[in-house]
């Protein structure tokens, strides 16, 4: 019943996207108690504070991504996180490892997240970017931009992670450690070891 008296009470404004802010939607000409009526009859999802999403455009999208997204444009999805999201690790994280570029703001977040400060010089390297829904996407970096990172931070991921990474992708077809050491110099805190370690394995 709540949902049809909010619909019956009009529609969402058209040119609202289908993740807004609070002040979008004030903006837009939704009222403050028709907003959280919305929200109640679950015709809007609430995201995060003040953030917001169309019921009807969610479908099987992760809430956390979206929000993150949202918040910071920039962010990318890194280093035990995308290396699960890319099969090369086991590991679950407890929280969603997300670069931003260095003297990015790292913003509040209702998600878990923890956030990782990346040189801007190296930031885009190996960044490709994982669609959410139709209206948003957030940046993911690639299998072999992943490894370096591995590698570049194992004191704080674990050596073990890294050298798992890379022996997962080197079964893979079509990897190719030449393209991977070409990324690599440009990560020179990486490079020794990933070369070595790869002498190792291959």
């Amino acid at each position: 019943m709540a949902r049809l008296d909010a619909l019956s009470a009009g529609v969402i404004p058209a040119d609202l996207p289908a993740t807004f802010s609070y002040t979008e939607a004030r903006a837009g000409g939704l009222s403050e108690r028709r907003l959280y009526a919305l929200r109640d009859a679950g015709v809007i999802e609430q995201l995060g504070r003040g953030l917001y999403q169309r019921a009807d455009t969610s479908g099987a999208a992760d809430s956390d991504l979206i929000e993150i997204a949202h918040r910071a444009p920039q962010a990318t999805l890194c280093l035990t996180t995308a290396l699960a999201r890319h099969g090369l690790t086991d590991a679950i994280p407890s929280s969603i490892d997300v670069a931003l570029p260095r003297g990015a703001r790292h913003p509040h977040t209702q998600a878990p997240v923890t956030w990782h400060t990346f040189a801007t010089d190296t930031f885009t390297i190996g960044r490709d970017e994982l669609t959410l829904t139709a209206a948003s996407a957030i940046g993911l970096y690639s299998p072999e931009r992943c490894i370096i990172d591995a590698f570049r931070l194992r004191h704080l991921e674990g050596p073990e992670v890294a050298v798992e990474a890379l022996r997962r992708w080197l079964r893979r077809r079509g990897a190719h450690p030449a393209m991977l050491l070409k990324m690599a110099r440009a990560f020179p805190k990486a490079e020794p070891a990933l070369r070595s370690t790869l002498e190792i394995l291959l």
